[in-house]
């Protein structure tokens, strides 16, 4: 009999996480797990790891870097659950977190997915979940536009980020967390065209349902663990532009790559002299 919740983890790159994510998703109580990582051809012998300490886990091996969107799409695609979750590999999950997201999505058909409250490691509240993004917004959060115009910048940002909330309850949202995302099988394929960044935004635009945050199931989380460096700031800004030409055109996209130049050309001036 197949589980009910089919968990993929994309990993590169981040062995020690990724045995905590593990280790922590074999005591998870209440819900049979299916739990498939997908590794991302790393090099600090994560795959090695996982075949040898986590053998009743799928380990799918790429030969190459598939990227986080590339890497969840091969490990969905192979999940055989009624639900998939995607859940980054620097989290570490409540033993009850998991039951509670299924239970919510068994009892509520008419959401289309579900997520859990993220903490940092010393216990803050992570601040997840938003609205989806409008033109504007990107324009003036994304570019040094907002700065002259600090009034309306901070009324979109309010607006997106839900004022008021405090995610300390639960809550109906559009976009959840790519880095814990739970929906039925099937609905978890994220766009091809995004390596990275923007797949939440992508996935609200492309379903259109309510999904629902719930804080009683909570989750541990590092948070860019392995984003870190130039290349993912270069894949941040590409995303972007992918993501604002396919739901806002090409105007919009030029817009956007024009007025974004001058804080790309800045962060890339100060990482050359660190």
């Amino acid at each position: 009999m197949p589980a009910i919740l089919s968990v993929v983890i994309v990993n590169y790159n981040t062995r020690d996480l990724l045995r905590a994510c593990l280790k922590s998703l074999r005591v998870s109580e209440g819900v049979e797990l299916e739990v498939i990582v997908v590794d991302n051809a790393s090099s600090d012998g994560s795959a090695v790891m996982v075949a040898e300490e986590f053998p009743e886990m799928r380990l799918l091996a790429q030969a190459t870097n598939t990227w986080f969107c590339g890497g969840n799409n091969i490990g969905s695609r192979a999940a055989t659950g009624k639900y998939v979750l995607l859940l980054n590999p620097d989290t570490v999950v409540a033993p009850d977190a998991l039951k509670i997201l299924v239970d919510f999505m068994e009892t509520h058909p008419d959401y289309q997915g579900v997520t859990a409250q993220l903490r940092y490691p010393h216990g803050d509240i992570q601040r997840t979940c938003s609205r989806v993004p409008t033109f504007p917004y990107l324009l003036l959060s994304q570019t040094p536009l907002g700065w002259f115009i600090p009034p309306l910048t901070k009324r979109l940002s309010e607006h997106h980020w839900y004022p008021g909330w405090e995610r300390n309850r639960n809550y109906d949202v559009a976009a959840v967390p790519g880095s814990c995302t739970l929906m039925r099988n099937g609905d978890t394929l994220l766009n091809d065209a995004l390596l990275l960044y923007f797949p939440e935004e992508d996935l609200a635009r492309r379903h259109g349902g309510k999904c629902r945050f719930l804080a009683d199931a909570k989750i541990e989380h590092h948070e860019k663990a392995a984003t870190q460096s130039w290349l993912a700031t270069r894949i941040y800004f590409r995303d972007m532009l992918v993501y604002t030409r396919t739901y806002h055109g090409w105007l919009a996209m030029s817009v956007l790559w024009l007025f974004s130049r001058p804080l790309y050309w800045g962060m890339w001036l100060k990482r050359q002299m660190i």
